[in-house]
């Protein structure tokens, strides 16, 4: 009788010692997920202040481009401190489809592709496309990472005993998935 015993309390402390283990890494990818969020929002904050600057620039050489403008200066109107992450991730993607509007509309204008402010805003707005084109491939490994650990039989069972949900990954917008038309 006693060996049943001494071998319960052996298969209960194994299975207390796993659920300690994958609790413990679920935190650590729920913090790197967290990490790789905050890199990807240095990016994402540096374009979202360039875009007043670059909509000025625009704006004295487009004035019947005025819609465009508008619309993102009503996406702009919150806070960017205050959004969620998902309200984010949904900003800058409505920020990025605007952003091609206005860079379109610069192609019209030759005298504003040669302005030296404008060169010089659309040189640090491509910078920061690039780091965050990085940063979003980075953060879309470490959540694709995480949410298979969340998913995942058996560690689904630690995930929804401690309330661990899924992260949204950061992906292209609609436009953004269209054929690109090529004319000759």
């Amino acid at each position: 009788m006693k060996l049943w015993v001494i071998i319960l309390i052996i298969i209960a402390v194994l299975i207390v010692l796993w659920i300690i283990n994958t609790y413990n890494s679920l935190i650590r990818l729920k913090n790197k997920v967290q990490e790789a969020f905050a890199t990807m929002d240095v990016y994402l904050k540096k374009r979202w202040d360039l875009v007043p600057n670059l909509v000025e620039v625009v704006k004295g050489y487009a004035k019947h481009e005025e819609s465009t403008f508008k619309e993102i200066a009503e996406l702009r109107s919150g806070s960017y401190g205050d959004m969620s992450n998902a309200d984010k991730i949904d900003a800058n993607n409505k920020l990025s489809a605007q952003l091609s509007k206005i860079v379109a509309v610069a192609e019209n204008y030759p005298e504003l592709k040669a302005n030296e402010n404008f060169v010089k805003l659309q040189g640090q707005l491509e910078d920061f496309e690039k780091d965050i084109a990085e940063s979003r491939k980075y953060y879309n490994a470490v959540v694709l990472k995480y949410n298979n650990a969340v998913m995942l039989f058996p560690q689904n069972i630690v995930a929804s005993m401690f309330h661990f949900t899924t992260e949204k990954m950061f992906e292209a917008a609609e436009n953004e998935r269209e054929n690109v038309k090529v004319q000759f």
